[in-house]
């Protein structure tokens, strides 16, 4: 607990801005390139779009567990204080460890050095791309030391405006693109493996939902508005996804969605030209700036707890004066990600991050089991179908951990070897925090 008189964070967000954190820790630059990996497991229109609905559904199901756990444990930041309290300080700990380190700063820095790219390419600047991702990474870095609200509504902007290129797309393939003909010898047969693995891009690109939960510290109400945002943010996405992924095939066919690496551009080329090109690159350039605006904003929180608990460097728990956020857990991120960025090392330590990340979100929702049995109140945003929604969405967490480690067993490796350094980390700090 904070020492009385100690700077607090500040209580600025409603509903409106936790549904657009959802929702950008959601969307990034992934549906305007990877459904063609999608459209190349699955070869019908019907088959791609319900893998895409059933990876909705999945994160549906997501959304109502944390809407739940929100309602159920509103005081606390999020998912890393749901397996503090449900399990174990080191549980907690090893999860904030693996975000530091590699799952959310890898993942920042690979959408960083994506932006440049784009970036570069609208504006014909001969930077270095690795420069340009530290730039940006630092002024964000900056933007979010200035006060939640500053953080917030720029993520709340960003979103908006990569939501509306979505739109624009969605609406100009009803109005521009013509029907593709699909070919006779399509391939209508339906194989469950391969449905599978159309599900891991799916999933991967509805992943990220759940670091809005670290902001129930700065909400006005994260009873009811955190609990409302996890739902709602994840319904917008879906219903983005859904539209993009249906335009896609009307403008290219399921073979042509398949033969393409770049559908957005492709498509937008198709109608409009060149012009369609870099407006494409521009709606990247947004959305992947809004993903890694929601990033920034996020994260910073659970290292936060982890520095109030004791078990991280004291300064990291330090909230501004001024501003009223964690100045320095914001500051160790963004330079983390920066470090990773310069290193040309990002696209490597992606391959590391996604048995960790699955792991934890399975584990965390496991946490609702145990408060479910200790509290013995009905909550007001219940999960439909408990327990079995939660038993379906923990098997579809940690089949894709098992799907990871089998196809990927040296990525897999390095990144279970780097959480599990956190062991003797936390046995460190928790000695340290035992004799001070």
């Amino acid at each position: 607990m904070p020492e009385p008189g100690t700077p607090q964070l500040a209580r600025k967000l409603g509903l409106f801005d936790g549904t657009m954190i959802v929702m950008g820790g959601v969307v990034g630059s992934g549906i305007f390139i990877n459904p063609y990996v999608v459209a190349r497991q699955v070869h019908t229109p019907a088959q791609i779009l319900g893998a895409w609905l059933f990876g909705g559904l999945i994160a549906l199901a997501g959304g109502f567990i944390y809407a739940e756990l929100a309602a159920r444990r509103p005081l606390l930041q999020g998912q890393y204080a749901y397996l503090r309290e449900a399990y174990h300080p080191s549980v907690a700990f090893l999860y904030g460890w693996g975000l530091l380190l590699v799952t959310q700063t890898g993942g920042m820095a690979a959408v960083a050095v994506t932006f440049a790219r784009y970036f570069l390419k609208l504006t014909g600047l001969a930077w270095a791309d690795g420069a340009v991702a530290a730039g940006t990474l630092a002024i964000l870095t900056l933007i979010n030391c200035l006060g939640v609200r500053a953080g917030s509504n720029l993520q709340s902007v960003l979103m908006v405006l990569k939501g509306a290129a979505i739109a624009g797309l969605i609406v100009c393939g009803f109005y521009f693109a013509p029907m593709a003909h699909e070919p006779t010898t399509l391939d209508t047969n339906f194989s469950f493996g391969s449905f599978g693995a159309a599900m891991t891009p799916v999933l991967f690109a509805y992943g990220g939902w759940q670091t809005a939960s670290f902001m129930a510290g700065e909400m006005r109400n994260p009873k009811r508005d955190l609990a409302r945002a996890m739902v709602l943010g994840v319904v917008g996405v879906i219903v983005l996804y859904a539209g993009v992924n249906v335009i896609y095939l009307r403008a290219l066919g399921s073979a042509g969605l398949a033969a393409t690496t770049t559908p957005a551009s492709t498509v937008m080329e198709q109608w409009f030209g060149s012009r369609g090109a870099s407006l494409t690159a521009a709606a990247i350039a947004i959305s992947t700036l809004g993903f890694l605006g929601q990033g920034m904003l996020t994260a910073p929180r659970a290292y936060f707890a982890m520095a109030a608990d004791g078990l991280f460097f004291k300064s990291v728990a330090k909230v501004s004066p001024v501003t009223r956020v964690p100045i320095f857990a914001i500051a160790l991120q963004g330079v983390w990600a920066i470090v990773i960025a310069m290193s040309g090392r990002y696209e490597q330590i992606l391959n590391y991050v996604i048995p960790v990340d699955f792991f934890f979100i399975g584990l965390t929702t496991t946490c609702l089991f145990w408060f479910r049995r200790r509290d013995r109140t009905p909550s007001d945003h219940a999960v439909p179908g408990y327990p079995w929604t939660g038993i379906f969405f923990v098997l579809a967490a940690w089949l894709i951990v098992a799907a990871t480690i089998y196809h990927y067993p040296r990525e897999s490796g390095i990144g279970l070897l780097i959480q599990a350094a956190g062991i003797p980390a936390f046995l460190f700090w928790n000695r340290r925090k035992s004799a001070s």
